[in-house]
């Protein structure tokens, strides 16, 4: 049985290397350590690879994060896995920068994006990880600066921590991806 790890983001170069993209840049670290490369199909994209025996696909939703729901039900369906089946990797403002913390279900915690995820899928039994961005400076609740906050990039002097949660990240969902194995054997 195969599961998918999927990497919440934004599509296009301007988002890229934004906070909020922080979930396709583990998969991008994921798909270097399976050493397996991306491929375009149905609006997506895809790797495939093999994790201790485990068949795992890699999805990056090449949809606004906000709306990723529909489209990963279509994937999840086309690959005949349910939601209990899926890791999501994505941001989570209320973290820390460098902290990352897994769940096996739960609510959307106030982001969109799993939010669009639970909706479509029917079920919060999702397993999970998040990767800390931190709050703006401010510590803020003004939707304004913390959409600013989300959607900027990191600063030069973050990125050697931001590369080091995200080898943390890939190893939190391949022991995620493990475990659920493990669980069916």
């Amino acid at each position: 049985m195969a599961q998918a790890i999927v990497g919440l983001g934004n599509p296009g170069p301007e988002y890229r290397d934004t906070r909020h993209n922080v979930g396709a840049r583990v998969l991008d670290n994921m798909a270097k350590k399976l050493r397996v490369r991306f491929h375009r199909q149905g609006g997506h994209l895809l790797a495939q690879g093999k994790w201790r025996g485990e068949i795992i696909h890699l999805v990056k939703p090449q949809c606004f994060m906000n709306v990723t729901g529909p489209s990963m039900a279509r994937v999840a369906k086309k690959l005949r896995m349910g939601a209990a089946d899926l890791v999501i990797v994505y941001d989570d403002l209320d973290l820390p920068l460098g902290k990352v913390r897994t769940r096996l279900k739960g609510s959307a915690g106030g982001h969109n994006g799993v939010r669009s995820l639970i909706a479509s899928l029917g079920s919060d039994q999702i397993r999970r990880v998040k990767v800390g961005i931190g709050r703006p400076a401010a510590a803020t609740t003004d939707r304004e600066e913390v959409v600013d906050h989300v959607l900027s990039p990191f600063l030069p002097e973050e990125l050697p921590t931001v590369e080091a949660v995200c080898i943390h990240a890939v190893k939190q969902a391949l022991k995620l991806v493990e475990d659920q194995h493990s669980r069916r054997f």
